[in-house]
């Protein structure tokens, strides 16, 4: 396209802060308003309710799963209980009873020991350890933690279902966004930011969501029921135990509240970076050759140290929560374990009992820990989220009239009536504006950069919508009609070239309607009339040979080439040509020129044009200057006038003036 005003290149951004160009800005960044944490947690919930009974059921795997976990450590007290009876029991004297021995010991004095004896279950005096019971015990543990394996192993499964699932639809649901946003839209965003919500984020959110819905799910639940074994088997070693958790809560709250602002300027950096890296990639041949290699360097120092420092606060912020709650989770062992011991001694719980509820404590303060440490995770996907959704609420274009009028033979009048429209209110661009294109005609445009030639373009194919007035097909009002309909109506040959990574035969084909078929005669004279098919059977897989998405292996004539092949097999009725010759040599342009004259024939065409040498023979050219037509003609007729046509035209063409003293001197002159 023309440079004035552009609407998919980096550019030009109307209304928006970036400059043009490849070392333009980088593009406003999320986040300026504080998250809101829950809103958006809420919101993705919301999104994932299509996966609500797999959420059920891992739900209710992770409960049996639980379950059994935590059944375990009572059932191994009690093989601690059979073991300590047999060890203890093997040193008192045989025959006699458990109430004789204890007996013994309080005549003794040893009134400790006799509480210990008592309280100790399954003592037999004389007899040693019961192996077969141990046995028993230890087969039934195996069993239970192998059935907690597998009913853990079957939840992250259907996790992981879950949340796929869950990230395609979203993706879909990106993808669809990204069809309805207007144009205005995508030129005030840096493309790098947008790709950067499109996959860094969403797969952020993914990689969150596998790592915390299952693990959060199973740590809730085991706090619950591991809670419940402590009020079992001692209530008065539960409360110490729950002495911890108020400060593990509020600890948790206030690093959280710390961390979150830092997880929001990260991501937003990340997208800065992302934006920044893909205009130096994109137009790094310039930042060469006008050896801005150190400007794009130290700006993308600058970004990265941006994203590293809040990366490392986030990072160190929300780090000190596991170590933290790993010195509670001691403090608090270390009480279990002396409060424990001395009920042990004093015959109020078994050693069994202690030992299981020991575990049990770590296995409290384990998934506190791990729902703590699960926090940053969390912070930064649910920071990822709303990036997400601030795309997928960014307003949209409006939608297509329910009851559409569709045409059938499309003749190929357009008619622009009294049209105005500019890009930010408070700066008029195009105002009142009429032009008629009558079917078959050329209209040539042309003018100064900035004076609207695309834009009109950007009207007609409703990339951008009239602020007044309206324009026609066929004397129906574009905006009765779909876009879809509409575009299928046109064809458009641009400056810049846009070829997608596959074959050269596949990137002609592109622009053929779906219901539409084109045979091997029908594309091999496309080709031939564009001059496309001698140059492709030179190359060693002819139409068959694949080009990257830069389709480096071709001249950029060549690519103008292949795009106007594929506008003539996409058969429209309507043509835009913008600066289609602009970028080749002039050998090529007599190709392309001719290539164009043969795509242009029977059909109503619209070109744009800097070099006036190609639209000589245009049924009229239309000479816009400030967004308004200021001189409507042939070429001769806008020649005879004198005016901005033809100021334009002898600035063109027009030899320099030569002094003659300098002409005679010749290059001793010099």
């Amino acid at each position: 396209m023309s440079t004035e005003r552009k609407a998919p290149t980096a550019g030009a951004r109307p209304g928006g802060p970036r400059g043009g160009g490849p070392m333009g800005g980088m593009g406003g960044a999320p986040g300026a308003k504080p998250m809101n944490f829950k809103g958006s947690l809420v919101r993705f919930a919301g999104v994932m309710r299509p996966e609500r009974a797999r959420v059920v059921l891992l739900t209710l795997c992770g409960i049996v799963s639980v379950a059994l976990t935590v059944v375990g450590p009572k059932i191994l007290g009690d093989a601690t209980n059979v073991i300590f009876a047999g060890a203890v029991g093997g040193a008192l004297p045989e025959g006699a009873t458990v109430d004789q021995v204890v007996a013994g010991l309080r005549e003794s004095g040893n009134d400790t020991q006799a509480d210990l004896l008592a309280s100790m279950p399954g003592l037999v005096p004389g007899q040693g350890v019961d192996f077969e019971r141990l046995a028993q015990i230890l087969m039934w543990v195996l069993v239970i933690y192998l059935g907690a394996f597998l009913f853990g192993w079957l939840q992250a499964r259907i996790m992981t279902i879950a949340v796929q699932n869950t990230m395609r639809r979203l993706r879909d649901d990106v993808e669809a966004k990204l069809h309805r946003i207007p144009l205005s839209y995508v030129d005030k965003q840096a493309k790098g930011e947008i790709l950067s919500r499109v996959t860094n984020d969403i797969d952020n959110v993914a990689q969150t969501t596998t790592q915390t819905l299952a693990q959060l799910v199973t740590s809730v639940l085991t706090v619950i029921g591991v809670l419940g074994m402590m009020f079992w088997i001692s209530w008065v070693l539960a409360l110490v135990a729950l002495v911890t958790v108020p400060l593990s809560v509020v600890l948790t709250m206030q690093i959280a509240k710390r961390s979150q602002p830092q997880f929001v300027a990260q991501w937003a950096a990340t997208g800065r970076l992302n934006a920044h890296v893909e205009e130096m990639f994109t137009g790094h041949s310039l930042v060469k050759v006008y050896g801005r290699q150190e400007a794009a360097a130290a700006t993308f120092g600058t970004e990265n140290e941006a994203l590293y420092d809040a990366s490392r606060k986030s990072q160190f912020i929300s780090g000190t929560m596991q170590p933290s709650m790993g010195f509670l989770a001691n403090l608090n062992y270390v009480i279990v374990a002396v409060i424990g011991g001395l009920r042990v001694a004093s015959g109020q719980l078994s050693l069994g009992d202690v030992q299981a509820f020991i575990q049990y404590s770590r296995q409290f303060t384990q998934p506190l820990t791990q729902i703590a440490s699960m926090m940053n995770l969390l912070q930064s996907g649910v920071a990822s989220a709303e990036r997400v959704f601030e795309l997928l609420d960014a307003p949209e274009q409006d939608p297509d009239p329910a009851d559409p009028r569709r045409l059938g033979h499309v003749q190929g009048r357009v008619a622009f009536e009294d049209v105005s429209f500019s890009y930010e209110p408070e700066t008029p661009l195009i105002e009142h504006l009429d032009l008629v294109a009558e079917p078959g005609q050329t209209i040539a445009i042309v003018g100064p950069t900035g004076a609207g030639k695309t834009t009109l373009v950007n009207l007609l194919m409703r990339f951008y919508e009239v602020s007044s007035g309206r324009i026609t097909l066929d004397g129906v009002d574009t905006r009765e009609m779909t876009r879809d309909d509409l575009r299928s109506r046109i064809g458009m040959v641009l400056q810049d070239t846009w070829l997608f990574k596959g074959t050269i035969e596949e990137n002609l084909r592109y622009g053929v309607r779906d219901d539409a078929t084109v045979g091997e005669e029908d594309f091999l004279a496309a080709t031939e009339a564009t001059h496309v098919d001698p140059f492709v059977r030179t190359l060693p897989d002819g139409y068959a040979t694949v080009l990257d998405d830069e389709a480096t292996a071709l001249s950029a004539g060549e690519k103008q080439l292949l795009t106007i092949a594929r506008a003539f097999l996409a058969d429209p009725e309507i043509l835009v040509l913008d600066e289609a010759t602009s970028s080749v040599d002039t050998r090529t342009e007599v190709l392309v020129q001719q290539a164009m004259n043969a795509l242009r024939a029977n059909r109503t065409s619209f070109v744009i044009a800097h070099r006036l040498s190609t639209i000589r023979d245009a049924d009229a050219i239309v000479v816009m200057e400030h967004g308004q037509i200021v001189e409507q003609g042939d070429h001769d007729t806008l020649l005879a006038a004198g005016g901005a046509y033809a100021r334009l035209y002898e600035s063109q063409f027009s030899a320099p003036v030569v002094d003659e003293a300098d002409a005679v001197a010749g290059p001793a002159g010099v």
